[in-house]
């Protein structure tokens, strides 16, 4: 029977689908069909595998050849079944015995002259694929190091379809030397042009900034300051407003560096959507730091929550997974791009419906919004030097939606740095290594209490465990109660005060929220002043 089967991974965002690819050689007319809802990339593959299978010292099948890709009702897109449907056809020809062909998975393109390049999206192809309990799987050889991130799996690298016919036909394998002095153009396949560094979506986070950006080179700021330590805790969505040159862009670079390393889970998650997105950087196949996106207000509402044409691509939300996403003059972003944003934030996800099917990629990351408090930016309330009118702040202020600054639990305004406070002595302050100390402790605290529960940081557990498991101590609320009477908080504010305090009670070392933490979660929320020190030294 001329017929062999192997098998290849299906990509639906950043979750896979086992794909069976089938190769069936008849009597007839030299032709090949290839059939199971192919797309364009897909179909050129007919061409691709053949001049790769010729010029790989392997006999093309004169016959009439029917290549089917089972499931049929699920979309496959990409090149990376040309290696599956190569090593298919010549099992069916009977160059390689199509018994061991029938258990291993195979991931990766073609070139003409049968080189295997990487694609995007490995990590979470080889997670498919061990989840369904295959244990053998094939890759180019530039992305072995990613695959083998997946413990329990078999992973063999090859650099061309030649020894991938060598090692499953148990011959000698030939060697494919490097050619020096010239780049390497496997490696052209790992990252998309026009992303990276460059772009502000790169993951590179906290190690991008290590040893350059430091806590202690903002002066000033302890309101800010603690802010973001708070934020780093508990993983709460920050609003920094003030004039230009504050240090609004200082305090949110410096944010990543201030977060733990991310755990092995984690890190797994992160790099699956770093590889589809085509961002993962070279030679660094496991992200193990935050990631930090930083998106031009220009982007698009696909560029911020993932989507575009054809197969629908992981965002800047998707891309700052566990990490930071800096959204920098925030008020010049299209309303409705914003207004997006509310549901990952709610949800930790983002849903994308098209025509070809839906689409789900994570997005549980930290939002950091500033922006200016007028178009000139120099309104204040303690000097005249705005010459703005009245009607174009309230509408420049009123481009951020009540909606969306409900979800964001800490708002602190940036106050300019005085010249006292530039040139007094000593005005350094805590470094980035001491405060990531105690975020480290706080963030200890939290697992150990939240142990048990889906949830890791305060920021995450819903309003309704907060009233009942986890309540602060007797009285602590009881201004924040007045407040919610008042219409100073929303349902929704008190639940994020009550876990802003959670997490200040976490960082000074206290057992639950007392009324001194309450008291600041409420400054750090409504920006009035409750008559409690602002640093969180001061509290200890």
């Amino acid at each position: 029977m001329a017929f062999a089967r192997t098998c290849s991974v299906a990509l639906v965002g950043v979750e896979g689908v086992v794909v069976e690819v089938q190769a069936d050689l008849e009597p007839g007319v030299a032709a090949f069909t290839l059939v199971g809802l192919p797309d364009k990339s897909l179909t050129e593959s007919r061409d691709r595998v053949r001049a790769a299978v010729v010029n790989s010292g392997a006999e093309w099948p004169q016959k009439k050849l029917t290549v089917g890709l089972s499931p049929a009702s699920v979309p496959k897109a990409g090149s990376g079944f040309d290696l599956a449907v190569a090593c298919a056809v010549l099992g069916a020809a009977e160059r390689i015995d199509p018994r061991v062909l029938a258990d291993i998975v195979m991931i990766g393109e073609l070139g003409l002259d049968g080189r295997v390049r990487p694609v995007r999206g490995i990590l979470p192809a080889v997670l498919a694929a061990a989840d369904a309990g295959y244990e053998q799987v094939v890759v180019p050889e530039c992305a072995a190091a990613e695959a083998a991130l997946v413990p329990g799996v078999s992973v063999l690298g090859v650099r061309s379809l030649r020894q991938l016919i060598a090692v499953l036909a148990e011959e000698p394998v030939p060697e494919e030397p490097d050619e020096p002095g010239r780049p390497d153009p496997l490696l052209a396949g790992l990252r998309v042009p026009g992303t990276g560094a460059a772009t502000g979506m790169h993951s590179l986070g906290a190690a991008q900034h290590e040893g350059e950006h430091d806590l202690a080179d903002v002066v000033g700021q302890t309101s800010a300051r603690t802010a973001v330590e708070v934020a780093a805790a508990g993983g709460h969505h920050l609003f920094l407003e003030g004039p230009p040159g504050a240090g609004k862009t200082m305090l949110a670079e410096r944010l990543p560096a201030v977060l733990p390393g991310l755990t092995r889970e984690e890190s797994l998650e992160v790099t699956a959507v770093h590889s589809v997105a085509g961002l993962l950087p070279p030679g660094k196949p496991l992200i193990d730091v935050a990631p930090y996106c930083a998106p031009h207000h220009s982007a698009t509402m696909q560029s911020l929550v993932g989507g575009g044409p054809g197969v629908a691509r992981p965002g800047a939300v998707s891309l700052a997974h566990r990490g930071v996403l800096f959204l920098d003059e925030a008020p010049e972003f299209r309303s409705q791009t914003l207004d997006a944003l509310r549901q990952p934030l709610e949800s930790g996800h983002v849903v994308i419906a098209r025509s070809a099917g839906v689409v789900r990629f994570p997005a549980r990351f930290l939002m950091v919004l500033a922006a200016n408090p007028c178009p000139c930016g120099r309104f204040s309330q303690r000097d005249a030097l705005c010459e703005c009118p009245p009607s174009v702040i309230r509408r420049y202020q009123a481009r951020l939606s009540g909606p969306l600054l409900d979800r964001v639990d800490l708002r602190v305004e940036v106050d300019p740095v005085t010249r006292a406070q530039l040139t007094a002595p000593g005005a350094r302050g805590e470094s980035t290594a001491t405060v990531a100390d105690r975020v480290r402790q706080a963030r200890e605290r939290a697992a150990a209490r939240l142990a048990g529960t889906p949830w890791r940081t305060n920021g995450e557990v819903p309003g309704r465990e907060l009233r009942g498991r986890f309540q602060a101590a007797a009285g602590a609320m009881d201004e924040a109660e007045r407040s919610l009477e008042r219409g100073v908080l929303t349902a929704r504010g008190i639940d994020r005060v009550l876990r802003v305090a959670w997490t200040v009670a976490d960082l000074v070392g206290h057992d639950r929220p007392d009324a001194a933490d309450v008291a600041l979660a409420l400054h750090l929320r409504t920006g009035v002043p409750r008559g409690v020190p602002m640093a969180i030294g001061a509290l200890t």
